[in-house]
């Protein structure tokens, strides 16, 4: 089997990466102000974006095929993103994944600007939740 190709993905290509998520049931959604960034192997396969935020940026919508799972694909998509960043990377997740993130480098208990902890402190109203944070620095500059 090829090994998957990984890249950003042109902003004219954006409902591709929705269909996607559609397609596998995942309530993810692209954000409609940042990278957009694939994992392909013939098909998208992967997927997350990287929005702007206080001088970093926003990971989110990190969504890999469930039959393509366990495969290293999220890991090498999360880092190929993460070399195209220079500054803070944030994320929210469930609990659960906090052992994949830090195996990524993220760590818990990051200082988040004033939206996202505004955000993070909406979202936990529901759900449970935890923020994580990176220092990146572009290797492609």
């Amino acid at each position: 089997m090829p090994t998957p190709d990984y890249a950003r993905l042109p902003e004219t290509l954006r409902p591709l990466l929705n269909k996607f998520y559609r397609t596998h049931n995942s309530p993810m959604r692209s954000a409609s102000d940042g990278q957009l960034w694939v994992a392909r192997q013939g098909e998208i396969i992967g997927g997350l974006s990287l929005t702007p935020v206080a001088q970093g940026h926003w990971l989110t919508g990190l969504f890999i095929a469930p039959s393509r799972r366990s495969q290293g694909i999220a890991a090498q998509l999360v880092q190929q993103a993460l070399g195209n960043c220079n500054g803070p990377v944030w994320l929210f997740c469930h609990p659960d994944l906090r052992g994949f993130y830090e195996r990524q480098g993220f760590h818990g208990d990051p200082t988040l600007p004033q939206p996202l902890a505004e955000r993070l402190a909406r979202y936990s109203r529901s759900k449970p939740m935890i923020a994580l944070g990176i220092r990146s620095t572009a290797k492609n500059l």
